[in-house]
This record gives C-alpha cells, structure tokens and sequence, in this order.
C-alpha cells in the first residue's frame, strides 16, 4: 500500500512539476494553452480508469464537476475575502467554503447536464462579482519560483495518492470530490499574495475562473464516454477537449485584447512613420 501511495505521489508531482516548468518555457500562446490543462485531474483519472469500473469513473467524474462548482465558490470567497483578512486567512476561509459546498452540490439531481448548467449559473454570478469589484488585470512579473512548483507538486501528489488508492474504500464521491480540490488555486492565492499584493493576487484567481471550463470540459468527457470506448481512449478524449477547451478560451482573449486595444497599436504605428519618413 505504501509502495502504491508513494509511486502514484511522485508520478503526480512530477507531471505537475514537468507542466509548470515548461508553462514558462513556452511562451504565453502555448503556455497558456498547457496551463488550462487537467494537470491534476489527469494523473487522478489515468490512475483511476486503470484500476477501477465503469460505475464507480461515472459517479467519481460527476463528483468532480460538483467539486468544480464548489472551487468556483472558493474563488469568489477568496476575491472577496483576501483585500480585507490577508493571503493565508483568506485562503483557509476560501477552504472552509469548499468543502462543505462540494459535499453539499454532490447531491444535486440530474446528473451531469444539471452539473453543468449549474455551473454556468456559479460561473455567471463568478463574472459579477469581478465585474463589480473591477479588479483590475495587473502586469507584473508573475514567474513561479521553484518553492511554488515544488509545493504545488507535493500537494497534488498526496492529493491523487489519498484519492485514487485510500478514499476510494469510501466510494467514487470521496474520490471524485478529492481530486477536484483547488490546489493550483490555493497555491497561485498564496504565493501571488505574498510577493504582490491582494491586488494581484484576487485578480488572477478571478482570472483563473473561465479557465477551470477545461477542467470542466475533461470530467464531462471522462463521464460520458467511460465504458462506450477504452479507458485509455477515455482518457485520451478527456485530455483533448481539455487542451481544446484551453486553446479556444486563450484565442479569444486574445480576439478580445485586440479588439479593445487594436486601434492604440495602429496609431502607435501610423506615428512611428510619420517620425520616420
């Protein structure tokens, strides 16, 4: 058993270690797209669908999306709460939010169709918050230090590790629910908190929450598809339409940049050659 728990810990950590380093390898196009990916809920479920059956991947996945809802909650929390309480005690509210939300929306009926119109509600409401708050999207040099990539490691590593092999003894819910834990979140509140302020620490989390559709996008897949097709070709599809949920969200951002932005670029163009005939 603790030969299992420790494999499956240093697998994990260091997927989650190998993505973030190449995320600031890669330049911000296809870094942003590795960002958006499953980099948790992929080891949880490759580990899962090898080891154990349809019914038990089904209701994991469902408790996953449920789970996702509730991190929504712990962002708007965590927005909400870090300019007034602190970094840390922002956090550990933020958390104490999270978990009696994702037991609590783990009971919503209707399955997985229900999963996602709630979420797109908690999103909605998520949009509003940041809206009416305006935080503001800061530039600062937001690099991960090695501390950040090493701690967010280690905590997905005993994350899956717990989840995947110890939770599983109390059913598919515990585990789905686990491996849905806002670690990135957590630790990206933290670090940013302690380097740059509430400021920029509340709006990247506020950021981060359109991205979580490509987690979305993964557990929704793993629950459909799990016993039409292979577990691996499960996996496989889950991991593509994460990459392509990613993909999609960084293009029209980036549309969005442009468009807002557009016209300052071509009179900074235009002025440039009108002082350089």
């Amino acid at each position: 058993m603790v030969a299992i728990l420790l494999t499956k810990l240093i697998a994990t950590a260091l997927v989650v270690i190998g993505v973030s380093v190449a995320v600031g390898k890669l330049g911000s196009r296809l870094g942003g797209i590795l960002a958006g990916t499953p980099i948790i809920l992929g080891p949880g479920y490759f580990f899962m669908l090898q080891e154990w059956p349809v019914d038990f991947i089904q209701e994991a996945a469902l408790a996953t999306l449920h789970a996702l809802i509730a991190t929504l909650v712990f962002s708007i929390s965590f927005v909400l709460t870090a300019g007034r309480l602190g970094g840390l005690p922002s956090l550990i509210v933020a958390t104490l939010v999270w978990i009696p939300g994702a037991y609590l929306f783990s009971f919503l009926p209707g399955g997985v169709a229900v999963a996602v119109l709630v979420y797109g509600a908690v999103l909605l409401v998520a949009e509003v918050v940041k809206r009416a708050l305006a935080l503001k999207q800061l530039k600062v040099a937001a690099t991960s230090g090695w501390f950040d990539v090493v701690l967010r490691g280690l905590l997905a590593g005993v994350l899956v590790a717990v989840a995947t092999t110890l939770a599983t003894r109390s059913g598919p819910m515990l585990s789905g629910i686990l491996v849905g834990f806002p670690v990135g979140l957590f630790t990206i509140g933290w670090t940013l908190y302690d380097r740059y302020g509430a400021d920029v620490a509340r709006a990247t989390v506020a950021a981060a929450q359109q991205g979580m559709l490509s987690l979305v996008a993964f557990a929704v897949v793993t629950a459909v598809l799990v016993g039409h097709v292979l577990p691996m070709v499960t996996f496989a599809l889950a991991l593509l339409a994460s990459i392509a949920v990613s993909a999609l969200l960084l293009i029209l951002s980036q549309w969005r940049v442009r468009r807002a932005y557009g016209h300052l670029l071509e009179s900074s163009i235009n002025h440039k050659g009108k002082s350089h005939p």
